[in-house]
Parts: structure tokens; C-alpha cells; sequence
């Protein structure tokens, strides 16, 4: 099992940020005996403990400590949290243990004390190495701030370090997302995300782009560009990919989010958490008194949704289908008793055909290109395998509002980009000269992983000549 726990503070709201969280303002680590804190503390401790009550002392693997601004705990909490976790549950020794971090928040005090609590694992939510940048997405750090903390980890003798990027900002070219690619891997992380700008509703980047206030959002042949290039770069630079916005050195994949995408069962603590046991799904409320008096009357999960056969089947394409490796054809049949290739045959001859998926060895994957467009794939297969599971109730979900439901940060991919921007040939060298085969060879050998970019959340618009170059032939 991966557990998640849910860290709601932070220090001011991001101007992209939809998740939920509590800006607390101030300076340095949280105060521990704070009201909310305590609040907080006590019924994550609790939560964890009727849970431990339920499931028993379920196996766990990895734990990921998302937010908001988890490095704005005290270590000791986390720490604390850890030896819960190690009592309530089987902790596994060599688990993975992950900490988002801002880089402001990270000194070579406090590196040394969350490593010494048991954190192995820390993520740094750089977003971007361009102070203009920074200020525009509402940032409190700086470029420079990167670097201070990387230093700061590694003298503490941390050996995992991530960093997480945002692309296709307002005014950003291909050109200088590239070097800040470049600017990033001289610091020599193990693991690099990578997402396109996601202009959500109701923040306040979404209304500044809408208002004209800032540049204009690139345009889609740059964004493809951005896309396919930084994930080419990224590969010389020694990152495999593994997943649509995540890569890795060899050996570095992030086994927690691994973990969502091959189907693992991942527990969720805290407001706003998600979780999957056996089958079954919940969310808790996005709202610390609610969620805590759920804790209190110990219903929390009381409301899940069970999964369906179509339900489980979508998702076990959708998530397979964003790694390198990619779906497996036979856990199709498994779980429905179906060829998969036969429901889905004109589908993926014109996918084929158009060099955005490939098949080897058992598993049906998306090419980069394809990974560029993969929501719009997406839907196709969801609408394929709905006709084929017509005896079965159908879920009606979307791509979009699965994704939705899955928990912590497995979030957009790069799809809200145009099968034009590909046709005209700006996503650069044709299919093979990516290094996708040696991708997921390589992946194979180094186990779970994370991967690159993620713009269908991007705000660019959707896809629609789709139907213009398949429309037709799956018609036929």
C-alpha cells in the first residue's frame, strides 16, 4: 500500500494553485503548538489509527508527505508522523519516504534533521529558474534560492532529490525553457518533473492571462516544441522518461507515483486526501473543520464510491497508457475477459498508422507524439472499450474527470496540444529518433518511475483535428 498525507499549510497561495490548502503567512518553520497545527496534528494521528483499526497493519512501501508546504513542519513533526505510521502499519525499511519542499524553506539545518526523522526523499517545487517567471506564477522564492537548496541537501547527504518545473508560462519560448532545462541539470537532481501551465478556475493567473495583463501563453507549435524538445534535451542530459511529465536518472524513478499508475491500493490522510482500497474510492472534504469532524465520529471513507468494471477497466488504460511502458494487453483480458486488441482494432490501426502509439512485447504504448495528444487518445479507447463493455452498467466518465480522482499530484499530460502542430512537423525528428525503445528498455531494468511534461491542463486548446486525420478511417 502507499500511504499520502496531506500537509494543507503554506506560506501564501501560488496565483496557479487549485489545490487545496491554508495560507498562514510568517516566516521560518510553523509553529508546532499552534491551534490549527494542533488541530491538524491530532486528527492525522487519529485518522491513521482508525485506519490502522480497519485494514489491519497493511504493508507499506512508500510515503509521501504532499501539500500545500510540508517543509514548513517542524522535522520533529514529520518525524513524529513517521513513528505513527511505523506502529499503525507495516513501514517498510527501504521505503520510500518523500517530502515536497519550497526551496526557501529548506536550509542546511533543517536537511539535516528531516533526514535524520526518516525523510529519503525531497521534491523541490522550483517551477521555474527565471525570477520574472517567479513572480508572475506568485512564487516566494528565487532562482537562486534553487541552488541554495540543493547545496543544502546534498551536505545533509541526501541522495534522491527531485525538482519540479512548470512550462509553457506566459512569454516563455522553446529557446529558453531548453536552457533552464539545462540551467536545472547542472544541479545534478535524480528526478525532474515536468508539467505545462495549467490555468485553473477561479486563480488568479487564469484571470490575469484572460485579462491580458501578461504575455500571451505560447502558442501551440511552441508548445509542442517545448514539449518534445525539453523532453529530447532531457534524455541527452541523461533523464529516461518514464511517464508523460516525468523523468528520472536510472534507478530514480519516484516508486510512490509509480505506484498510482500500475493500480496499487494508496491511502490518503488529511483534508482533501484521496484513496483507493480494494476497489473502492473517497475523498475527504477540502476543508480542515469538516474533515475533522469526519476524524471525530470516525466516518471518513463511510461515503466511497465502489468501482465498477468499467470504471476499473478505463482506468487501468488510462494509467498504464501514461508511463513508457505502457499498457500490458493481457491485464485487459484478465480483468474483462476480452482481446483487447480486437475491441480496440481500428483505434489502433489509425494510431499506428500515424505513428503515435507502438506495439512490443505485450504492451500497446504511446509514442511522444502520441503522449503530446494522449487526453484525446484517450477519450477514443474510453468510447471503444464502453462499446465493448455495453452488457456491463457504463461509468459515462470522461479522461478528465478520472484524472480528476486520483489522488496527490498525478496530474495533466500533455495532450492540449493539436495532431496539426505534429502533422506540420514541428515536434521535430519522426518516431525512433526520440529514444523511446531504449526509454523503456531502460525503464524496465530500473523498475517504477515518474516522467515529463503535462500540458492538456494547460489552458491550450482542445484538440480537434483529431477527427480530421482519424475521423474517417475508424469510420471505415
Amino acid at each position: 500500500m502507499l500511504l499520502y498525507i496531506h500537509v494543507p499549510f503554506c506560506r501564501s497561495k501560488c496565483r496557479y494553485c487549485a489545490f487545496y490548502s491554508e495560507p498562514v503567512g510568517g516566516e521560518g518553520l510553523l509553529d508546532a503548538a499552534s491551534e490549527r497545527m494542533q488541530l491538524w496534528m491530532d486528527n492525522i494521528m487519529l485518522e491513521m489509527a482508525q485506519w490502522s483499526d480497519r485494514l489491519g497493519r497493511l504493508p507499506v512501501r512508500t510515503v509521501f508527505f504532499g501539500g500545500g508546504t510540508p517543509s514548513l513542519l517542524p522535522p520533529s513533526i514529520i518525524g513524529g508522523i513517521l513513528n505513527r505510521a511505523a506502529r499503525c502499519f507495516k513501514l517498510d525499511g527501504a521505503a520510500e519516504i518523500s517530502m515536497e519542499a519550497n526551496p526557501e524553506s529548506i536550509n542546511r539545518t533543517t536537511a539535516k534533521q528531516y533526514l535524520r526523522e526518516g525523510v529519503n526523499r525531497v521534491s523541490l517545487g522550483a517551477q521555474s529558474m527565471n525570477d520574472t517567471e517567479l513572480a508572475v506564477l506568485g512564487r516566494g522564492h528565487c532562482s537562486a534560492d534553487v541552488a541554495r537548496a540543493v547545496y543544502a541537501l546534498r551536505e545533509a547527504h541526501f541522495h534522491n532529490i527531485g525538482i519540479d518545473l512548470i512550462w509553457g508560462l506566459p512569454g516563455q519560448t522553446s529557446y529558453q525553457w531548453k536552457n533552464q532545462l539545462k540551467e536545472i541539470a547542472r544541479l545534478r537532481p535524480e528526478h525532474l518533473s515536468c508539467y505545462g501551465l495549467t490555468l485553473e478556475e477561479g486563480t488568479p493567473l487564469r484571470e490575469l492571462c484572460e485579462s491580458g495583463a501578461l504575455l500571451p501563453l505560447p502558442d501551440e507549435r511552441e508548445a509542442a516544441r517545448m514539449y518534445v524538445q525539453g523532453a529530447e534535451l532531457l534524455e541527452e542530459l541523461g533523464y529516461l522518461q518514464y511517464e508523460i511529465s516525468n523523468f528520472a536518472r536510472m534507478g530514480y524513478q519516484c516508486r510512490h507515483n509509480m505506484g498510482y499508475w500500475e493500480g496499487e491500493d494508496y491511502l490518503g490522510l488529511g483534508p482533501a486526501a484521496t484513496s483507493t482500497i480494494g476497489g473502492r474510492r473517497w475523498t475527504n472534504p477540502a476543508n480542515m473543520g469538516r474533515w475533522a469532524r469526519l476524524v471525530k465520529r470516525r466516518v471518513t471513507g463511510k461515503d466511497a464510491e465502489e468501482l465498477d468494471l468499467t470504471d476499473r477497466v478505463l482506468e487501468l488504460i488510462m494509467l498504464r497508457l501514461r508511463t513508457a511502458r505502457g499498457l500490458r494487453v493481457k491485464a485487459y483480458r484478465e480483468l474483462t475477459g476480452r482481446d483487447f486488441l480486437r475491441d480496440h482494432k481500428q483505434l489502433v490501426h489509425a494510431l499506428h498508422r500515424h505513428g503515435l502509439v507502438r506495439i512490443k512485447d505485450g504492451y500497446l504504448r504511446l509514442t511522444r507524439n502520441g503522449m503530446l495528444v494522449s487526453n484525446s487518445i484517450l477519450e477514443r479507447f474510453f468510447d471503444a472499450s464502453r462499446d465493448a463493455l455495453r452488457g456491463v452498467e457504463s461509468s459515462g466518465k470522461s479522461a478528465a474527470e478520472l484524472s480528476a480522482k486520483m489522488a496527490g499530484d498525478v496530474s495533466a499530460d500533455a495532450s492540449g496540444l493539436s495532431v496539426e502542430s505534429l502533422a506540420e512537423g514541428v515536434a521535430g525528428a519522426p518516431e525512433g529518433a526520440h529514444g523511446e525503445d531504449r526509454a523503456d528498455k531502460k525503464g524496465r531494468e530500473s523498475g517504477p518511475a515518474s516522467g515529463f511534461a503535462g500540458a492538456e491542463s494547460s489552458g491550450y486548446s482542445a484538440l480537434t483535428e483529431y477527427d480530421v486525420l482519424f475521423g474517417m478511417e475508424e469510420r471505415e
